[in-house]
């Protein structure tokens, strides 16, 4: 599928809350989480005041119908601000998400490889996984290596 990468911009905060929702796995056949979970802390970290120093991130959009699609952003948390893929204070956590019925266009992989082209002055990017999401394999495609493992999570990190 074609897409439009842009860079996000503050307008694109509603749409990156939809895509903090689709970022969470859900294993096939379980029941969906309800949309209320991205307002707990520990997942809104992620979001919450969006645009802040070291924020940055990437939409991208449909070609023909100039729908948003899917996104990619980094985000440093740090002290009591960790999220679940936290290495270190100098490394910045990934999120990324397609929504549902675009999944498996390449959508995912257009988004990651525009991000890590474009990112400056991170040595290191980390994010968190569960082990059985189909998207561990893009992960380890783009040199990503698992640095933790904990109850079926893996914390990831690319150099």
């Amino acid at each position: 599928m074609e897409c439009i990468i842009r860079p996000l911009v503050s307008e694109d905060e509603a749409f990156l809350w939809e895509m903090l929702y689709h970022a969470l796995y859900v294993p096939e056949g379980q029941i969906a989480l309800p949309r209320e979970v991205i307002h707990i802390p520990e997942i809104a970290r992620y979001l919450r005041g969006w645009g802040r120093e070291g924020d940055c991130g990437f939409l991208a959009s449909d070609a023909e119908t100039s729908q948003p699609v899917g996104a990619v952003w980094l985000r440093l948390l740090v002290g009591k601000n960790q999220g679940y893929g936290y290495v270190n204070d100098d490394t910045p956590e990934l999120s990324i998400a397609v929504l549902p019925e675009y999944r498996g266009q390449g959508i995912g992989t257009q988004l990651l490889t525009y991000l890590l082209s474009s990112v400056y002055g991170h040595s290191s990017i980390s994010l968190s996984v569960s082990e059985d999401n189909p998207a561990l394999r893009l992960y380890k495609r783009f040199g990503f290596v698992v640095v933790r493992k904990s109850a079926g999570s893996l914390t990831m990190k690319r150099d």
